[in-house]
């Protein structure tokens, strides 16, 4: 039998009854559409030596794509392969459901996302997204999270690790933060560039990279110093190389840098101006957590020095070159 009310409702609350009926759904309770090529438009910021390889990825698989950066030419390949300009980030955004950046620096990321007047922000429509894929800090991807929030749009910090080589063949890692059920749903962009991890709450995606660029200083450090002892005990530093590659000392640094450094190869995969910064970042973490990590002050101090001699636009890799200085030794010397 039906329900039957014993009392009719009082006309308060037969208004308030439908007050809440006509009040509209924030964007964030209406479930968004799926990530397709059909119906998702994306915009990117940051058209460098990683931006360019990721961006190209998401071209190949249909979607449409808007790009924007400071140096237009940075961005021909892209644009030759069917990418839209835009004059700023806030006509790109106003373009796009989700908008990345991989930019250089927190200051970049913040003029990029969070100007008032052409910040991608400014220019997303409510249910939008922002993904941040600057190494950048914590404490800004928070912000960013915060301020994406209060006008009903999305953001997550997802700080990406492999270099050129992973950004060119779609192998990056990539630290996710923010909300969990978002970045399951941009899954079908992230895979196009490599393997997403989800690191937990906004911020934490930035924190996990910090970790990781730690430990690619330190594992850098080791590398060149074993080069450079092979070389001064009179070791074929090839056979080196590839001697230790497959044992306990084998590591992603030697697979991606060994060869480039014994070619003289100092071409950026990942600019030491770059990770001078990243490694400042760490190192303002660290003072904020009440952390000593000696290896870590020393792997900035080493890179300091290829910055002070003029070689911040090198790749990592170029470390060698520090240490060949402190031992007034050539590993190019012997390199055939």
């Amino acid at each position: 039998m039906p329900l039957l009310l014993r009392r009719p409702l009082s006309p308060s609350l037969l208004s308030s009854f439908f007050l809440l009926r006509r009040r509209p759904m924030s964007s964030k309770s209406i479930s968004p559409d799926p990530i397709n090529p059909s119906t998702t438009r994306i915009g990117w910021i940051g058209t460098g030596v990683m931006g360019r390889s990721m961006c190209g990825h998401l071209i190949k698989a249909g979607y449409s794509v808007t790009v924007f950066n400071r140096t237009i030419s940075k961005a021909q390949t892209l644009l030759d392969m069917g990418a839209n300009l835009a004059d700023s980030p806030n006509s790109l955004a106003s373009q796009s459901d989700v908008v990345f950046s991989i930019v250089g620096y927190p200051s970049d990321v913040r003029r990029v996302l969070l100007d008032p007047n052409s910040g991608a922000l400014s220019g997303l429509s409510p249910g939008g997204v922002l993904v941040d894929m600057t190494t950048s800090e914590p404490s800004l991807a928070e912000e960013i999270s915060k301020a994406a929030s209060s006008v009903d749009c999305f953001s997550i910090d997802a700080p990406v690790s492999g270099g050129d080589l992973g950004a060119k063949n779609g192998k990056l890692s990539i630290f996710a933060g923010g909300d969990e059920a978002t970045v399951k749903r941009l899954d079908p962009l992230f895979s196009l560039m490599g393997k997403v991890n989800f690191m937990g709450t906004s911020g934490k995606g930035q924190f996990a990279k910090l970790a990781n660029q730690i430990t690619i200083a330190s594992t850098m450090l080791g590398l060149v110093e074993g080069i450079v002892y092979a070389h001064k005990a009179g070791l074929d530093v090839r056979k080196f190389l590839e001697a230790i590659s497959t044992g306990a000392a084998g590591s992603k640094s030697i697979d991606l840098y060994g060869e480039r450094i014994l070619k003289r190869d100092f071409d950026p995969g990942f600019y030491v101006n770059h990770f001078v910064k990243d490694l400042g970042i760490c190192l303002n973490e660290c003072q904020r957590m009440g952390l000593a990590l000696p290896g870590l002050a020393l792997a900035q101090q080493l890179y300091l020095s290829l910055k002070a001699h003029g070689e911040g636009d090198l790749g990592t890799q170029a470390l060698i070159l520090a240490l060949e200085r402190l031992n007034n030794v050539s590993v190019q010397s012997v390199v055939a």
